[in-house]
């Protein structure tokens, strides 16, 4: 098989690459198909196993490096430009419009999809009132061109020969946005590199980029209202001087810190709180394979990895109050599963059963497709 992997951007690390990156391991061969491409070298290496990758004509707007999200308008064009015809399989890699790409009849296309558009689908209401986007003519460009979008996203979705979702959640999503049924194989995780640590230390921990949707703000403010209890906050991003504002004494701020720091404080906390409603969440299964238990936002694809009352907490609402609550639930009563327990639960989850699954599911539909021609 001649193969094409096509991603929506690569300018920093989150699920979605290290989902790209084990693909190319799967597919060494393959050439990948990016909008943008701002790696530096050390990604490079470590997500495209120090692969070139073609990209598009957005590569070269003015401040495209920062700010590429602001030519959205052109994201559909530019996806739709990238020539595939020389390819038997195209996987595309997507949450935003590597799955647009223009495909042959007799090519196999495969969407591995984090999520629809969130911005554009189940985000949209939300996304215009933070930006407060709702009358005057920013809001009246942003809204016409998000429209354009929806369409040309419903449509493109069309063309894809299978779809595979991370998640049963998204599978959901998946069917809602598309009305596409899809394949659920969830996501790497590198559980083989975070080991077991069973002596915990008297602090919580959370892990992210600092963005809205995560909220690390409501996790932040519910620990200043607690301020015997330390919490160490690993991330940065656009929301890092408002979160720093709302923190109390017992709360620090460490901003990025690479993947073995990272894993060393995951290995000593005493849980991990997460307040996002993730597709998946890679991070709190990383932090289970370290034997930490996870305080988190019941709702979205958590709900698949973690295991209410064994593995961890869940707070219904995504509020501060929320969050209190789950942390004293924690410390009163005790959780089913030792540390060790909690790491083998974080073992279905591993790279090499995503390896084998995905590998299998594309060469299945491979061999199918050949037998049709």
């Amino acid at each position: 098989m001649k193969v094409a992997l096509v991603h929506d951007w690569y300018t920093g690390i989150g699920g979605g690459e290290k989902v790209s990156r084990e693909i190319i391991s799967l597919f060494p061969q393959a050439d990948v198909y990016t909008l943008v491409d701002f790696f530096d070298d050390e990604n490079r290496r470590f997500i495209l196993h120090g692969k070139k990758t073609k990209t598009s004509f957005i590569q070269r707007f003015p401040f495209a490096r920062t700010k590429y999200r602001n030519y959205i308008s052109f994201f559909p064009y530019a996806i739709e430009q990238f020539d595939l015809s020389g390819y038997d399989v195209i996987i595309s890699s997507s949450s935003a419009v590597a799955k647009g790409v223009l495909t042959n009849f007799d090519q196999l296309h495969i969407c591995y999809c984090h999520s629809p558009m969130r911005y554009a689908w189940d985000l949209y209401h939300q996304y215009t009132s933070e930006k407060k986007l709702h009358s005057g003519f920013k809001a009246w460009v942003f809204k016409y061109v998000m429209h354009h979008i929806r369409i040309w996203d419903y449509v493109s979705s069309q063309r894809i020969d299978h779809f595979v979702a991370n998640s049963n959640h998204i599978s959901r999503r998946i069917k809602k946005v598309y009305n596409r049924d899809s394949t659920v194989i969830y996501p790497p995780v590198d559980v083989e590199r975070f080991s077991l640590s069973e002596n915990k230390e008297d602090f919580y921990l959370t892990v992210s980029r600092l963005v809205h949707y995560k909220r690390v703000d409501l996790i932040v403010e519910a620990f200043s209202s607690m301020p015997d209890k330390k919490l160490i906050v690993i991330g940065e991003g656009p929301e890092f001087g408002k979160i720093k504002k709302l923190a109390a004494k017992n709360i620090q701020l460490l901003g990025y810190k690479g993947l073995d720091e990272m894993k060393n404080y995951l290995q000593r906390a005493k849980a991990f709180v997460f307040a996002a409603e993730e597709d998946f969440g890679i991070t709190p299964v990383e932090a289970q394979a370290c034997g930490t238990p996870v305080i988190a936002y019941g709702k979205g694809g958590i709900l698949e990895t973690v295991v209410e009352g064994k593995t961890g907490f869940f707070f219904s609402e995504q509020r501060a109050e929320s969050i209190c609550s789950s942390i004293r639930r924690f410390e009163s009563e005790k959780l089913l599963y030792t540390p060790a327990q909690i790491r083998e639960h974080a073992s279905q989850f591993t790279k090499t059963r995503f390896h084998e699954h995905f590998k299998r599911f594309v060469t299945e539909k491979y061999e199918q497709l050949n037998a049709t021609r």
